[in-house]
């Protein structure tokens, strides 16, 4: 399920300082932490909106995240058929587009998934993950694969999670969400809830209000609601995941 917010953004200002690499035929945002040393490295796998992990407001959140000690990877399932040049062009059909896009994302997931795996290991690695609306239904698949392992996953105002899938859910999550939201409303919410808690699923919920669905990525750092939102909802995945590091 889509809404009118899923579509909307006002670009953020600032210069990514990750880098494009193609895996599993799939082009991907990396960002790692600077200076990193041997150790335990934290994987997070980062499934973006529907403006893609190169938007710039993706880039800079995955980068913020490599500035806290995380090697963060964005494949882009759009395959460069990104909404934020598509948008304004004419004859555009959006929802012709999302069912395409819905497609290529779940043919080519699980394999980038599976290579990111083979490359990193799983001896001196920890995998997190983290989806933002549309991105959110891969977090969940992933942490219903029982052989990835997930530490901890984590979502923002998604759209779609009442799904099979979903139901099965026992890994630890975090959902921050809107208290109005038409993507993901809040009897929707408040059934996610209670699947979780009758599977003895480890869980936080954080709602906002005064904001609305895409905060997470494309609030307006200029409104004191939605860029204390934004932020807010960064510092807690973070803490969250960092719960799971030992």
């Amino acid at each position: 399920m889509s809404c009118e917010d899923c579509f909307k953004t006002v670009p953020h200002i600032g210069t990514p300082s990750g880098r494009t690499e193609t895996i599993a035929g799939v082009e991907t945002y990396i960002s790692e932490p600077k200076g990193a040393t041997g150790g335990q490295k934290k994987i997070l796998l980062y499934f973006s909106d529907i403006f893609s992990p190169f938007y710039i407001n993706s880039q800079l959140i995955q980068d913020w995240f490599a500035s806290q000690g995380f090697t963060v990877l964005g494949l882009d399932y759009f395959f460069g058929d990104r909404f934020e040049t598509l948008m304004t062009q004419p004859g555009f059909v959006r929802e012709t587009w999302r069912d395409k896009i819905v497609q290529l994302a779940h043919e080519h997931t699980p394999k980038w998934v599976k290579a990111v795996k083979q490359r990193y290991g799983t001896t001196d690695a920890k995998y997190f993950a983290v989806g933002y609306c549309f991105g959110a239904p891969f977090v969940f698949a992933l942490a219903n694969d029982p052989t990835f392992n997930l530490a901890a996953g984590a979502v923002a105002h998604p759209s779609s999670l009442l799904d099979p899938a979903t139901k099965q859910l026992k890994v630890e999550v975090f959902e921050n969400c809107v208290e109005i939201d038409h993507a993901f409303p809040a009897a929707a919410r408040r059934q996610a809830e209670d699947i979780l808690a009758k599977n003895k699923a480890h869980y936080y919920f954080q709602i906002f209000s005064g904001v609305s669905h895409g905060f997470g990525t494309r609030g307006d750092p200029a409104d004191d609601a939605q860029r204390f939102a934004k932020e807010e909802c960064a510092r807690g995945f973070l803490h969250w995941f960092n719960s799971f590091v030992a």
